[in-house]
């Protein structure tokens, strides 16, 4: 009897470790270019393998507040992201409507998503966080406790809770990497020369708050943004150049190329074009800093 007990309880633990899944978990986050603002659902190709990725979101204008839109403290599965009931302009400067359009829309994730699971053909989990018109001091700042951090806050507090939620779900999840896009909002005479230090430290501090030192940054911009007018984006630019020539897990990825809705963001096919261009930077990325065989 007692080896039969024996032989149930190997199986019962056999069964469990079958049933436990580790996934790579991907950050997107920045401001209305990581949102996707003026990126089109209607204009968006469908996709089977969005199916198969998992997804959670908060994203709007900032703060982040009960307006934003969001997949509801869960995970669901890829997909554009609806308007969501956005706070009213009278509520403050920074309230465009989460999105352009009245269907809403979808940043960077999607594109990226798509590659990955093309290329590599093995389960990914996304969380985004990421709000419109958003500056480093005055939103992602991890040493303000008050409205200067709030988006950092936020994205820390979305990832835990997402990754807390997948545990309980039987997935594992495994920190692999950030698509940041952001910049824009820096892009003056007094946030520019301050850009390097201030995105190192956030990404410095978002390692070690969510335990993962070896977590890719991979740090992007609208560099058209302005209509190519604004004297300040070549800064921004050089800023995060500078910041993946600093720091070893940092990569800059060029949108240079990327077509334009407007003056200020990316259309749908740009957005999916960056997404794109942030997987061939992390696969190149890993493929160089794979140990050599």
């Amino acid at each position: 009897m007692k080896a039969l007990h024996l032989l149930c309880v190997l199986g019962a633990l056999c069964g469990e470790a079958l049933a436990a899944e580790t996934r790579d978990l991907i950050l997107i986050a920045g401001q209305s270019n990581a949102v996707g603002y003026d990126a089109k659902p209607s204009e968006l190709p469908a996709d089977p393998s969005d199916q198969q990725v998992l997804f959670w979101w908060r994203a709007g204008d900032p703060p982040p507040d009960e307006f934003d839109t969001t997949s509801g403290g869960k995970w669901t599965h890829l997909q554009p992201q609806p308007k969501g009931n956005p706070a009213p302009k009278t509520k403050g400067p920074r309230q465009y409507g989460n999105f352009a359009g009245a269907t809403g829309g979808f940043g960077p994730e999607i594109g990226l998503s798509r590659a990955l699971v093309a290329r590599e053909k093995k389960p990914l989990a996304i969380v985004k966080a990421a709000w419109s018109g958003t500056g480093m001091a005055q939103d992602w700042n991890p040493v303000d406790p008050g409205s200067g951090g709030s988006c950092y806050r936020a994205l820390v507090a979305e990832t835990k809770a997402a990754i807390a939620a997948a545990k309980a779900q039987g997935i594992t999840l495994r920190l692999r990497a950030l698509a940041w896009v952001q910049g824009e909002s820096d892009a003056n005479a007094n946030a520019a020369p301050r850009y390097t230090q201030a995105l190192g430290d956030m990404i410095a501090a978002l390692r070690k708050e969510l335990d993962a030192p070896q977590l890719v940054a991979l740090v992007a911009v609208n560099t058209q943004f302005g209509g190519c007018k604004n004297a300040f984006m070549p800064k921004i630019v050089e800023a995060q150049q500078a910041l993946a020539a600093k720091d070893p897990r940092c990569a800059y990825v060029d949108t240079a190329s990327a077509t334009l809705a407007n003056s200020a963001h990316f259309d749908t096919a740009g957005t999916l074009d960056v997404g794109r261009r942030f997987a061939e930077a992390l696969l190149a990325f890993e493929a160089r800093s794979a140990p050599a065989k």
